[in-house]
Parts: C-alpha cells; structure tokens; sequence
C-alpha cells in the first residue's frame, strides 16, 4: 500500500528506454484570457485564466496537473479537449493546427480521441436517461455500428469499468457515486479514445472509493494503452499514478518533470510548499506557510507570479517572468530555484 492509501504503484505502461511517441496533443505558448464585468457596467478587466502554456501529451503516458484552485487547471482541461479555443498560441493534434482543421475533421477526428471525466458525475450524466442510454449517445451520435453492435459496446463498456449488467436499466439517481463515476468513465472510453482528460475525477468521491477509481483509471491505461491528463490539487496522489507533472500557479506553468523527480527534489518553491501542505506518511516534511497577498488572475504581478508569496523573492523576481531552466526532460522557471541533485552534487572535473 502506497502512502496515498491507492494500493502498490504500477509501473509505467510505456518503456522510458523507448524513443518518445509523437504527442497526440501539443500545446505551444497557449494563451486564454477572459473578458471579466467589473467595478461598474462600464469596465471589463481581462482575466488571465492560463499563460503562455505548453505541453505535450503522448498515449500510453499520465501527465499530472497540480495546483491550487483558481490556478488555470481546469482552463487547460477545456483547451486539451476542444471545449475552449486559446486566445492565443497553438494546439496540435497529431501534428496538425486543431483549429485549423475544418469543423468536419475537428468532430469526426479529434472528438472521439479525447474523452473527458468530469469532476462530479452527478452533475455530468442526465439524470432522466438510463445507464445503457448514456453510454450508448456518444456511438448513436458519431454513428459506429449497427444497433446490435452498439449495444454490445455497452456491455463491453460496463464490464470494462466493473459494473454489472443490470445497471443498464438504472437511472444515474439510482447509483452510488463512485457507481457513477464508473459510468462516467465508460462514457469517456466509448469511442476508443488515445486521450482521457480526468479533471479531479475523485474530490467527490468518499476517500474509501477514491482508491477503486483511481486504480480503475491506471489499469485501463495499462490494459488500452491509453494516455491521460489527471488533474488535482493533490500532489500526493498524482506523485503515484503520474509518469510526468506539471505543476501551475497563476495560469503558468512554473515546473515539469518526471513525477518522481519533480517530488523528490522540487526545484520551485511553490512546488515544495504544495508538499508541505500534503505531506507522506513516508517523509518527515515541514510544513511551509505562504504569506503575502494572493495575486489576482486579472491583474498579475509582473514577473514570477509567486513572487508576492514566495520567501526568496527580491527584486529580480519582479523584473521579468524567468526563463526555463534545467534538462532532460525537466524544467522550471524559477530565479532562485531549491538545489536540484545535480546542484547538491556537481560533477567535479577530472582535467
């Protein structure tokens, strides 16, 4: 059992020896900003919901997103599945400009590809529908099969997330929760996706059905070759299911890496706070109290958005948003960065 309570962690579905697969989905310097009613009829500020973010999503690997609320996770979610168009920067889907394919492609392509579990299940199946209606919408809708293989494909669905075959007859109503959230999940899978975005798929779930979704998400990834975007404000639980994190403050992405590095030596002060706010039963880690004003997403501190409650800021944090820094896969942007092994340990030169 892992310090989360998830059950031993699986090794990753894809070979990290491997060369890399081509990303499914590539974001390059994605921009969103909202028009935002306030201080008078008159005003609109603008929000900066994500800034300059990109990142890659290849299948068969789990890339975490963490952060606080309000950091911009849930902004990425809905530019990864199509549901938000960036204001700014590019989204790739198998290496062509997703907005600048033609609508048709974008619905026939790109829809089924990418399949999105939402945070409450409640709230995202149609309450006045039966199970077997709603998860047999998404193939009435794009047309795969005849009726009789479409209902087959339902009760692969179901068998595929554990739930028995009765509950094709059952409203959503009539399901405990994480029977839902299964259902939601055999809702995303219907169309044989490369993609799933979870957006926080367990916050709503009691912690003693946490851990049976959550295992039920790695071992389709393992059993489909799926790639998944896992979304939390937990570092701890998405240190163990993730091969890759990414870490957001303010919209930005301010660290990524491979989850074990990133976890074992934050290079950003504001990943190691987010482990000190969740700390493991494994690791004796001092709590971090972060002081200071919190920024407001429409109007940002110039430079480091975590300069306002970061204890190394000074003045060159003001001056510019920091370059990346780091290598092999890993980078922060950070001017006064935690010592990473490389720098606890220089290489000493042999000359």
């Amino acid at each position: 059992m892992n310090p989360t309570g998830h059950g031993p962690r699986r090794e990753p579905a894809i070979n990290p020896t491997d060369p890399a697969p081509q990303p499914v989905l590539n974001l390059d310097g994605v921009h969103v900003r909202h028009r935002a009613r306030s201080g008078g009829l008159l005003r609109r500020d603008r929000v900066h919901a994500l800034t300059d973010a990109s990142l890659q999503v290849r299948k068969g690997e789990i890339v975490g997103l963490v952060g606080e609320s309000g950091c911009g996770k849930s902004t990425l979610a809905r530019v990864l599945t199509g549901l938000q168009r960036p204001t700014e920067g590019t989204v790739s889907f198998r290496g062509e400009d997703l907005w600048a394919l033609p609508a048709g492609r974008r619905r026939g392509e790109f829809g089924p590809a990418i399949g999105m579990v939402f945070q409450d299940a409640s709230t995202a199946l149609n309450p006045r529908l039966p199970i077997g209606r709603i998860l047999r919408d998404p193939l009435d809708v794009h047309r795969r099969g005849t009726r009789a293989e479409r209902e087959r494909r339902v009760e692969e669905l179901l068998d595929l997330v554990g739930l028995p075959g009765h509950v094709i007859r059952n409203l959503p109503g009539q399901l405990s929760g994480g029977q839902r959230q299964r259902v939601a999940i055999a809702r995303a899978l219907a169309l044989e996706p490369e993609i799933i975005i979870a957006d926080e798929p367990t916050s709503a779930l009691d912690v003693s059905v946490r851990a049976q979704v959550l295992n039920l998400l790695v071992d389709l990834r393992e059993r489909l070759g799926l790639g998944m975007v896992f979304i939390s404000h937990d570092i701890q639980t998405v240190r163990y299911l993730a091969d890759r994190l990414a870490v957001l403050y303010l919209g930005r992405i301010v660290e990524e890496g491979p989850a074990a590095a990133v976890t074992a030596d934050p290079a950003h002060p504001y990943t190691k706070a987010l482990l000190s706010a969740t700390p493991s039963l494994l690791a004796d880690t001092e709590r971090i109290v972060l002081h200071g004003p919190v920024p407001s997403a429409t109007n940002p501190p110039t430079g480091c958005p975590f300069r306002t409650r970061c204890w190394k800021a000074d003045d060159a944090c003001a001056t510019a948003f920091p370059e990346p820094s780091g290598a092999a896969g890993r980078q922060w942007h950070c001017v006064h960065p935690e010592p990473v092994p490389s720098e606890k340990h220089p290489t000493r030169s042999t000359a």
